[in-house]
């Protein structure tokens, strides 16, 4: 019944229109200058993954003769070039807007320039500059009979020069350098900043490179490659080695994406895309600066802080306020914590502190991206140290994180650990730490379930929920969890738990059923999911199914939905919003009134075919009736977002929230709370979780 084309958005389309929406906080005055230099960061960096993850997997489909249909109707090779389409659009507005905040750059005192608009002292600056430091690290590569064209990194920007001698054309590439700065500051004059871009210098100075040559041109090009890795599990003997090898074919993966000046000339575009053999529909022409991701560092620029966001301190949760006991305080009640408003630091400090306690006689705990200098690694390693039994998953395959947790899962290794590299085939995005302990009345588990990885840093950039429990029957379900990921355990029959891949897709229709028969007997039937994408077609049908009885279904879904709202007699019940703003929504909630009673699940998943079906997850009930309250006003607040919300038309296209509503933008108002309730404790901050971790931590 639910099943026509008509009902679905290809997830490509949509995501291209996420990428928009980030983009437009570029264009947005409410945000801070250098923050809105960031989002045109953002959104390039958006655009590199794009295109080496799903670009090059329809590509990859289209060669070995796949050009089904999906969901929404589309062929791949009709995906592909509306892709194009689309993309164009999405690079000339990004370069519109940068054009904008160039100029609003400059009334900071903020300038690009090239070498040749430089002062002469700026200019003599730039030449020594070339000459000690990046002369010495250049490669120029001839290109003809005899010298093959280069092998080029991906993502690597290149110069392709032309050369005159004696009435004969000859071409080179540059590499430019990345390991030097992209964007060079040149020394201020006056109160001016001027900022030149590295190939900029190149190109002024490249001459000195090609002694009896003139320099005819220099065109500025980048090459994005498939980086989607291909590991056989099946056939690995050793799922460590093989991720490794995966790793270094991804830096030669065919050719995805071309970037070129719009400068080039014809001769040299034609030369350029000939010698890497790719399609014009995957030809990009750029009018300024080749990959905007290098905006993101410099926003970050030393001295700009009032062009930036606030910085603003975590609150320490209310629960743990004067706390000195932290696994005392998990006992008397279930503690939530709301990240980054609220600090990360007790969950760092739950794994500091077992591993030093000596009633603590196990922990385990499962990793996906923990990031760069991670105290909570180091801490699990010094609990096997201290001759505690610790048993890490550490998931080698989370895409781009692959070398990073390789490196933590040797030297979590060396330390005595128990590493478990993944499961073949799926991979495990479940969000778990316990810890067993043994106290006076015997054994007992304490358990951290979350929404967001176990990563400091991304804890202060995105958004997610983490329960502290010492709750029995989920103590139970995490010590059943851990021996079906690590040994041969079959699944047992959960007490509180609903785990992926086998289990949680039909604990969520089970769930939205209910909400089918609360609304045919006219009891309250509501379900508010908040989800960074919904991309599973069953799923979608069973929304579709819900609505079709009359369930009232708001959907918070930041990035990628299939769904379409407002189609009569399918979805005219449900809505669609999605939030962009100051911090990454990462959160995943849902809640259905079941009747009047309504009950809370937290999850590491998605709606997506991946999270329900080819990856380990977990869902999880909050059950005190507090925090339910609290879940409920903040979903409250996204629904009454004014500022920052998109809402989906029927057509898949967004609009702004409804500006006459009350002026409402969620994550400024819960960074409000979370000020309010920072200033309201009056315990001395020395008395505050000691004494290993305080506030801002």
């Amino acid at each position: 019944m639910f099943d026509k084309h008509d009902y679905f958005i290809n997830r490509e389309l949509s995501w291209l229109k996420f990428n928009l929406r980030v983009l437009r906080e570029a264009q947005d005055k409410r945000n801070p200058l250098l923050e809105r230099v960031r989002f045109i960061g953002i959104t390039g960096s958006n655009l590199d993954e794009f295109y080496m993850i799903r670009v090059a997997g329809l590509r990859r489909q289209l060669e070995n003769g796949v050009n089904k249909l999906d969901a929404a109707g589309l062929t791949v090779e009709e995906q592909l070039r509306q892709i194009s389409l689309s993309t164009r659009e999405l690079v000339k507005k990004m370069y519109n807007y940068l054009r904008v905040l160039r100029r609003e750059m400059e009334k900071e005192d903020i300038f690009f320039a090239t070498v040749e608009d430089l002062p002469d002292k700026n200019r003599a600056w730039t030449e020594r500059y070339f000459h000690h430091t990046i002369y010495p690290v250049l490669t120029p590569l001839a290109v003809d009979s005899s010298h093959p064209f280069p092998f080029l990194l991906n993502r690597s920007l290149n110069l392709a020069v032309e050369l005159r001698q004696d009435g004969e054309t000859r071409t080179a590439v540059i590499q430019v350098p990345s390991v030097l700065p992209r964007i060079v500051e040149t020394p201020a004059i006056g109160r001016k900043r001027r900022f030149v871009f590295l190939e900029e210098i190149i190109k002024a100075y490249c001459d000195e490179l090609f002694h009896g040559y003139d320099v005819k041109e220099v065109t500025p090009f980048r090459i994005t490659r498939n980086a989607d890795l291909s590991i056989d599990e099946e056939e690995a003997d050793d799922l460590l080695a093989e991720v490794q090898k995966s790793l270094r074919q991804r830096k030669r993966g065919q050719t995805v994406r071309l970037e070129i000046a719009k400068t080039a000339s014809r001769s040299m575009r034609e030369f350029i895309i000939d010698s890497l053999k790719i399609a014009e529909q995957d030809v990009f022409e750029i009018r300024g600066p080749i990959d905007t991701s290098y905006f993101m560092r410099f926003a970050d620029l030393p001295g700009g802080s009032r062009l930036r966001y606030e910085p603003f301190i975590p609150a320490v949760p209310a629960d743990l306020v004067g706390e000195e006991d932290l696994f005392a305080a998990i006992r008397r009640r279930e503690i939530l914590l709301h990240h980054p408003y609220e600090s990360f630091a007790p969950v760092v400090e739950f794994i500091r502190r077992a591993a030093v306690d000596p009633q603590v006689l196990a922990i385990k705990q499962t990793l996906y991206r923990v990031g760069g200098d991670s105290p909570i690694v180091a801490a699990l390693a010094q609990a096997a140290e201290n001759g505690k039994q610790v048993t890490v998953l550490v998931e080698l395959k989370a895409r781009f994180d692959e070398e990073n947790n390789i490196l933590w899962a040797r030297r979590l290794e060396e330390a005595g650990c128990h590493v478990i590299y993944g499961l073949v085939g799926l991979k495990t995005h479940a969000k778990i730490a316990l810890v067993v302990r043994k106290e006076t009345a015997g054994i007992k588990r304490y358990v951290h379930l979350g929404t967001g990885n176990y990563n400091d840093v991304t804890a202060k950039l995105y958004t997610d929920l983490g329960l502290f429990t010492a709750n029995d029957q989920i103590g139970a379900d995490a010590s059943a969890f851990f021996n079906v990921i690590s040994g041969y355990s079959d699944p047992p029959v959960w007490n509180k738990f609903a785990v992926a891949p086998i289990g949680l897709r039909q604990k969520f229709y089970e769930l939205i059923d209910r909400e089918i028969g609360f609304a045919r007997s006219g009891k309250p039937a509501r379900i508010i999911a908040k989800v960074n994408s919904l991309v599973d077609k069953e799923v979608v049908r069973k929304l579709y199914e819900a609505s079709n009885a009359g369930v009232k279904i708001d959907l918070i879904v930041r990035g990628i939905c299939q769904l379409r709202p407002g189609i009569p007699d399918v979805s005219d019940t449900i809505t669609v919003r999605s939030i962009v703003g100051r911090f990454l929504e990462h959160s995943r909630i849902f809640l259905f009134a079941n009747g009047g009673d309504e009950r809370v699940f937290l999850s590491s998943a998605d709606w997506m075919f991946r999270n329900l079906s080819e990856r380990v997850e977990l869902l999880f009930p909050v059950d005190d009736p507090a925090h339910v309250e609290r879940i409920r006003a903040i979903l409250d607040l996204f629904l009454q977002d004014s500022q920052k919300a998109y809402v989906m038309r029927t057509d898949g296209s967004y609009r702004r929230a409804d500006k006459r509503a009350r002026n409402i933008s969620s994550q400024e108002e819960l960074l409000l709370q979370a000020s309010q309730a920072a200033m309201a404790e009056d315990v001395p901050l020395e008395k505050r979780l000691k004494p290993a971790y305080r506030r801002g931590e």
